[in-house]
């Protein structure tokens, strides 16, 4: 849908700062006059949008403009802050309990304290966990590769491995990613 795709163009410019037509046409798999006309709608809506020519150019947003939360809706909001919850539950940090106060604006009654789903993925080993999985993030992050002990029924191994995911499944954290050793994705 159109406003899908306009929504998801600000939140791409938002997040990139500058990004080129072809960049957005390519993501959005529309051409790229779509993405003029898209640009010329979200102008005429009131978002402080500007475009640059040329070899460094791009599609530009007005810095410290925000979304107004007005674009969610505080079911959406709740929703959103309930799964942010959960990742703080074995963050080491405290950057999704931030995350989840500038989201609600300081309005207590939209975090989710007291809802009806709460996800909760603390472990009894949190105190070790949670920097592993920051560290792990960060990599994904950088794309550096990392290096570990794994214990498999086969024996232990070290391995050598390009993350790319983290995945909470099972009750349990998985690591997937490009295993050197097999050359292939795995999931560990």
């Amino acid at each position: 849908m159109k406003i899908d795709r306009l929504i998801g163009i600000l939140t791409v410019l938002l997040q990139k700062g500058k990004v080129t037509a072809p960049y957005l046409a390519e993501k959005f798999e529309v051409s790229r006059r779509t993405i003029s006309r898209d640009i010329d709608d979200l102008c005429r809506a009131g978002v402080p949008l500007s475009t640059i020519s040329g070899k460094n150019g791009g599609i530009l947003i007005a810095q410290g403009y925000a979304i107004e939360k007005t674009l969610l809706t505080q079911k959406e909001l709740r929703q959103i802050l309930a799964g942010l919850s959960g990742l703080d539950s074995v963050s080491s940090s405290n950057h999704y309990r931030r995350l989840m106060e500038k989201l609600s604006g300081g309005e207590e009654h939209i975090l989710p304290v007291g809802g009806h789903i709460r996800i909760d993925l603390f472990s009894w080993y949190r105190s070790a966990l949670a920097p592993k999985i920051e560290l792990l993030s960060e990599a994904i992050e950088d794309r550096q590769r990392v290096k570990f002990l794994y214990c498999s029924p086969n024996g232990d191994s070290l391995r050598q491995v390009e993350p790319c995911l983290l995945v909470f499944q099972w009750a349990s954290w998985y690591l997937w990613g490009y295993c050197l050793r097999r050359k292939d994705f795995c999931l560990f």
